[in-house]
């Protein structure tokens, strides 16, 4: 099975970038290993389907150059493949005055970052767009809309066939050795041979890395659960779109939030606690080998250090469901724990590097044999497209 390109992972971003290399040259024989049965399992097919505008990433910055540009081919592709999609808006609240400049600075970087129509709105404004959220200042962003990213991921992965791609499912790989300019990647059932490999494998994409170098990588994915709750539905009302909280400044999450979903019904979270298992959407889920990797890393003591009080107060909202509502009701009072069901989880595969530095912006790293993505959290589904041009630019130029 000899390929020019082979890419390590059917999720978005893998199918993005399958689909950017065959749609820029359709003659280079391309082909997904995804481990699972079917595409965009993990983190795709996980997360809180919100169509991010930019908002939160350092203007000039990968993730904010890729969200807003993403953006943009992510409403063009809707429309051209009639998937459903809402331009909703969102709502960004400060709940306690000492949160008023953070909120301000945030409303600086969506001008910066070019949110046309990003305005300031008066208690009685944010009222009007959300009756039942309470705060102290708000603003409203426009540009911010709810889609289902599996149906999209999907629809990528029809193109990217359509073009000539192939994709192999339930192919995990085990190993790359690389002779004479070749890479052997070795999967449970059978050995496929290409050029160059393009790693896109989300939450084990550090492994991947490592087997196409012999130095070693000086980053590693910390996976962080994020879990949901969602709004019963004769009290969905309380929510009329998409609330979010001044989120802290030194923490790479966004804080407890209310998202209405393009699938139907209004989710409430996430928290981020750490998952004891690179797949582990459930708290009984635990794999001893990954965890202990996770509390070796220096870089991850030294973000237990720092953050310890904030991770504590995440661990107990996972357990306390009357902690997690009343970080619910800073935005809206009227909320109530029985009106809250369990909802799903998602992990978040999250970079950190030895020093303690959780990976803010996307990270792209090449090699000889391999071109790496290493770091592609939220938004990287919004910025999908954006992502899979950046990366096909990088193939290509080998070819």
């Amino acid at each position: 099975m000899k390929y020019d390109i082979i890419i390590i992972g059917g999720g978005i971003v893998g199918l993005a970038t399958g689909l950017k290399i065959k749609q820029k040259n359709q003659k280079l024989k391309v082909a997904i290993l995804e481990k699972e049965e079917e595409v965009a399992r993990h983190q795709t097919g996980n997360n809180s389907g919100v169509i991010h505008s930019g908002l939160y990433y350092k203007p000039g910055s990968l993730k904010a150059i890729n969200c807003i540009n993403g953006y943009h081919e992510l409403i063009r592709f809707c429309e051209e493949e009639n998937i459903p999609y809402e331009l909703t808006g969102k709502v960004v609240v400060a709940t306690k005055p000492e949160q008023i400049p953070i909120l301000n600075g945030l409303y600086d970087r969506a001008l910066q970052n070019g949110l046309e129509g990003t305005k300031k709105i008066t208690l009685d404004e944010l009222k009007e767009y959300e009756p039942y959220c309470a705060g102290v200042a708000a603003f409203h962003v426009p540009q911010t809309g709810i889609v289902d990213y599996k149906v999209v991921a999907q629809h990528y992965a029809k193109k990217f066939e359509s073009l000539g791609g192939e994709i192999f499912l339930n192919k995990t790989v085990k190993g790359i050795k690389t002779l004479n300019g070749v890479s052997y990647i070795r999967t449970q059932h059978q050995e496929f041979a290409t050029q160059l490999v393009v790693n896109c494998a989300g939450l084990y994409s550090d492994k991947i890395a490592q087997m196409t170098q012999e130095e070693p990588i000086d980053v590693r994915i910390i996976p962080f659960r994020g879990e949901y709750y969602k709004i019963k539905k004769e009290r969905e009302y309380l929510v009329k779109n998409l609330i979010y909280p001044v989120p802290d400044p030194n923490f790479p999450f966004l804080g407890v939030h209310f998202t209405r979903m393009m699938k139907g019904g209004v989710e409430a979270g996430p928290n981020a606690v750490l998952a004891f298992k690179r797949e582990g959407y459930k708290r009984s889920q635990v794999n001893l080998a990954e965890l202990s990797e996770t509390l070796a890393w220096p870089g991850f003591q030294k973000v237990a250090s720092k953050y310890w009080k904030t991770g504590m107060g995440e661990l107990f909202r996972s357990f306390s469901k009357k902690a997690f509502t009343e970080a619910l009701q800073e935005l809206i009072p009227d909320i109530k724990e029985s009106d809250l069901v369990d909802g799903g989880a998602g992990v978040r595969a999250q970079a950190c590097d030895k020093t303690g530095g959780l990976l803010d912006d996307f990270c792209i790293r090449e090699n000889e044999n391999a071109v790496n993505v290493l770091n592609a959290p939220s938004p990287a589904a919004t910025s999908s497209l954006a992502i899979g041009e950046t990366v096909s630019d990088l193939v290509l130029k080998r070819f």
